[in-house]
């Protein structure tokens, strides 16, 4: 049956990221322009300003909201009454919490219906190393991150894998200084086409997330890596996890990252031992995952030294 809400499109991003020309350019296609009554709170001003006469030939309503506190289910309530909108935008601050988001409550009638984070590439490295944790605050709820203003020269690849290391079921859209879309291909620091992989330390995180978006490229194939030995009374029997801690934010978000191992002396590791495991990779069902996932099947498993660094980085 066809969602019959009221649909609220969020598009989230630092000052001059961009969103008020996606939304713009938005409001100028076919798709979007169909009449429909159209409320766009905007949160922030940007370098760019939205053309009043435009809107409202689109019939589509400008409502500045002018601080955080603003922002609550009783005015988007008042909203709702007032305007009556069959659709609405949210232009957010970047600045503001994502919490300010996550806790608000919509009217009734309404429904989220889709989440963009937008990010300007010629100041997303600046971004990165100053406010990673804002960054990736909102691109863990966006469903579309858009990299607009890119070059071919930029570390699209690695930017990809940033992303995905906090969301990997969002779409990720690169796009030059004119909006035309860029291929980003993925570069592997290993040779797909050999049937026995081995991962150099600093490769773990790059395979990791990129077998999971292609898991056809490695079924049936052997891996060859180090990790930490992940024990537990809640993994079935004759199983372990070998995998790494990541740090995908900051020293404060650091999490393990690995896949289920089948190996029938499971018992005999230590929770946290450094091993070299080589194993052959499936894909099938498994209880931990609620479906289908990564499984491991080890050929062996050998104490191995820590590494000079036992973290793994995703760019």
């Amino acid at each position: 049956m066809p969602d019959s809400r009221i649909p609220l499109y969020v598009i989230t991003g630092f000052l001059d990221s961009g969103k008020t020309t996606l939304l713009t350019d938005t409001l100028n296609m076919d798709y979007f322009n169909d009449g429909q009554r159209t409320v766009l709170l905007m949160c922030e001003d940007g370098e760019e300003e939205y053309d009043q006469q435009q809107l409202s030939h689109r019939n589509c309503r400008l409502i500045p909201v002018e601080d955080q506190e603003q922002l609550t289910t009783s005015f988007l309530q008042e909203i709702d009454r007032r305007y009556q909108p069959e659709r609405v935008l949210l232009e957010f601050n970047g600045m503001w919490p994502m919490d300010i988001l996550r806790d608000l409550k919509l009217p009734k009638g309404w429904g989220l219906y889709q989440s963009i984070h937008v990010i300007d590439g010629t100041t997303f490295e600046m971004y990165l190393n100053n406010m990673q944790s804002m960054i990736i605050d909102q691109v863990s709820e966006a469903d579309i991150v858009l990299f607009n203003r890119c070059t071919p020269d930029m570390p699209m690849s690695g930017w990809k894998r940033s992303i995905r290391a906090v969301n990997r079921m969002c779409e990720i859209v690169f796009e030059d200084e004119k909006g035309e879309e860029l291929e980003v291909e993925d570069i592997l620091p290993y040779s797909l086409e050999e049937p026995h992989i081995t991962l150099e330390d600093p490769d773990y995180g790059i395979w990791y997330l990129d077998i999971q978006e292609h898991p056809e490229r490695y079924v049936g194939k052997t891996i060859t890596y180090k990790a930490q030995a992940m024990t537990g009374m809640r993994l079935p029997k004759g199983t372990f996890v070998p995998g790494r801690n990541a740090m995908t934010c900051c020293e404060e978000d650091i999490r393990f990252f690995g896949f289920l191992c089948k190996y029938d002396k499971s018992r005999s590791l230590k929770k946290g031992e450094w091993i070299t495991v080589t194993a052959e990779i499936r894909w099938e069902e498994a209880s931990v995952y609620d479906g289908e996932g990564v499984v491991l099947y080890a050929q062996s498993v050998e104490k191995a030294s820590r590494p000079e660094d036992p973290l793994v980085y995703f760019r």
